[in-house]
């Protein structure tokens, strides 16, 4: 039975690239919320992905389950549709055919991305791998995925991105796939709406990962000491903003008056009320308003 706390409770959920950032905080929140929540990666116990993270997919599931919500790891590779097949018959066997939500988180893009140079004096096998890693994962996952929700006449789909408007993001492989995650939302949007199946695409602001705590030499404990390096950290917010983000989409009766936007946790935080993990409400683009917009120019309106 659901609760005011646990709105999703029953609700079964695949987070597609759960092992750290946003979609940990994405896969801990809709525990939190209640739902039952597979949680899937390349790094593992059983083994690590060519990122050599030390975070774990089975460490997202403990913390799923800490939350008050189910956690379940399957180690995935989800540039293999052979893999992701197999994922979703287990999730449809064990769930008897449910699957509510599905958040495409898959990014792994880092090391990939050259924040130096220009389009033609970037390394193509590169970039292109940067494209299949970020965009075709998470069109391989929503092909097998989405005949569950298709059949049950309900769900959500949540493509995770970087910014929520025209304005370019720096690099052009970066951008390019960031971009690309928002149409797939919104080409899912306009096939899935018959079916009573929602998709949106979703960006944080300054996301506080564990990659970037570690870029400016700090822990979530004492994160603000990072904003002597950059004023902005100041303003940078948690994975569980953005979890909480979801969270609130994926329990809201209504969400179908969504379907296909690009949606930020700063304008969401305003509507559903939620707060970041201290309590705070961090808004990207005030700060960017205040401080950036005479430097950088205009952040954008949504696409």
């Amino acid at each position: 039975m659901r609760s005011a706390k646990q709105p999703l409770a029953g609700k079964v959920a695949l987070v597609a690239g759960g092992t750290r950032g946003g979609g940990r905080g994405i896969a801990v929140e809709l525990g939190a919320a209640g739902a039952i929540v597979y949680v899937t990666d390349r790094s593992s116990r059983a083994g690590r992905s060519d990122l050599e993270r030390p975070e774990t997919i089975e460490e997202t599931a403990e913390q799923i389950t800490a939350a008050g919500g189910t956690g379940i790891a399957v180690r995935t590779d989800h540039s293999r549709p052979e893999d992701v097949r197999a994922l979703v018959d287990r999730i449809a066997a064990q769930q008897n055919g449910r699957l509510d939500i599905l958040v495409n988180s898959v990014w792994g893009g880092d090391p990939l991305t050259d924040w130096e140079h220009p389009l033609w004096e970037q390394d193509l096998d590169t970039g292109l791998r940067l494209l299949r890693q970020a965009v075709e994962t998470h069109v391989i996952t929503s092909r097998f995925a989405l005949p569950l929700m298709v059949a049950r006449r309900s769900g959500l789909v949540v493509e995770v991105t970087d910014g929520n408007t025209a304005r370019y993001r720096g690099s052009f492989f970066y951008d390019l796939a960031k971009s690309a995650v928002i149409r797939l939302a919104v080409a899912q949007a306009a096939e899935l709406e018959q079916h009573g199946v929602a998709a949106v695409a979703i960006t944080p602001g300054f996301l506080r990962s564990e990659a970037m705590l570690e870029g400016f030499g700090v822990t979530e404990a004492n994160w603000r000491d990072g904003a002597a390096k950059d004023p902005n950290f100041a303003h940078s917010e948690t994975p569980t903003y953005l979890g909480r983000a979801v969270a609130a989409l994926a329990a809201d009766p209504d969400i179908m008056t969504r379907t296909g936007q690009a949606l930020a946790t700063w304008g969401l935080y305003k509507e559903y009320g939620f707060t970041d993990a201290d309590g705070s409400q961090p808004d990207w683009p005030a700060h960017w308003a205040n401080a950036l917009e005479e430097e950088l120019g205009p952040l954008g309106d949504p696409l």
